[in-house]
């Protein structure tokens, strides 16, 4: 092989590498999966004009598997589906793409729902936060309740609010379930997700809101001396359900005795004066919730 050869094989891997990272930065709107073992799947080119089509495969009209693929009209049918046959499937007229598929196939590895995905609520209100952590998906979409689990058209999608950090990608949730009423109803998050091989996965994570609670850091409004001792105020972050007579949280102070440098845990809001530095932390008491964040660190000075 030439240089120029070589040369041009990898600009046409790279502009094909491209291509298919620019379709999987979001989920597309329309998409067939296919199971496992050589399965067969109908597409329907998505039109309301009548006339006929020309289907391609991944922008090719001349595809290598024609033997594959059967038209009827505006259905496209692709038989015994593997790797070469996923992708984008487009129907086309006189030049004009009419709407596309992309074809892709259940993955066979079987994926944790809880090593992939990880919930947060900073209070009982109507809001969470999910955060999904694998990395080689390049799409990913979530949906709460029966519906989406069961892949009703009823369901309401959320999609990441921006490209995945190094953490993953971050949705932003909302449920119904009421804050004062006893929890007797587990939450349903599916999650649905494409990699860059086009292999399809689906997985479903259930929980009771109280477990996933974990509170913001709290406030430290003020200290007073109060005789040989400091009296500490703390209140719930302004992220915590209201009122907090109902939504109470309890407190732990770290400190750091002055003397000798020993540091202490505390439940009680009353500590020794002689003290370097403090900061608290919260939790929901009547649940056991995992404790906030501790606050930064606050000098002590009298």
């Amino acid at each position: 092989m030439t240089l120029l050869s070589w040369i041009t094989a990898f600009l046409l891997i790279g502009a094909t590498a491209a291509d298919q990272q620019a379709k999987l930065n979001h989920f597309p709107e329309n998409f067939a999966v296919a199971k496992q073992g050589k399965d067969s799947v109908s597409l329907t080119c998505l039109t309301t004009t009548t006339g006929p089509v020309t289907w391609k495969h991944n922008n090719d009209e001349e595809s290598d598997f024609k033997d594959n693929m059967s038209q009827s009209g505006h259905n496209l049918t692709v038989r015994d589906v593997e790797a070469p046959l996923l992708g984008e499937y487009s129907c086309w007229r006189d030049g004009t793409k009419l709407s596309s598929t992309l074809l892709l196939q259940e993955t066979e590895e079987e994926e944790d729902i809880n090593s992939l995905l990880t919930c947060r609520a900073k209070s009982y209100d109507c809001n969470f936060s999910c955060r999904w952590t694998e990395g080689r998906y390049g799409a990913v979409r979530l949906g709460i309740g029966p519906d989406c689990t069961n892949g009703l058209p009823t369901c309401h999608w959320v999609s990441s609010s921006a490209q995945p950090d190094s953490e993953g990608f971050q949705f932003e949730l909302t449920h119904n379930l009421s804050s004062f009423g006893e929890e007797s109803t587990m939450l349903e998050v599916t999650a649905e997700a494409i990699d860059d091989d086009f292999l399809f996965l689906k997985k479903t994570k259930k929980f009771y809101l109280r477990d996933i609670v974990v509170p913001d850091s709290p406030r430290i409004v003020s200290m007073k001396v109060v005789q040989s001792q400091l009296n500490v105020s703390i209140e719930p972050p302004s992220s915590w359900s209201t009122p907090h007579s109902f939504f109470a949280l309890e407190h732990e102070i770290e400190y750091i005795l002055r003397d000798n440098g020993e540091t202490i845990i505390s439940s009680s809001s009353l500590i020794p004066k002689k003290i370097s530095k403090l900061r608290a932390r919260s939790r929901d008491p009547l649940v056991f919730s995992t404790w906030s964040q501790w606050t930064p660190w606050k000098n002590v000075t009298h």
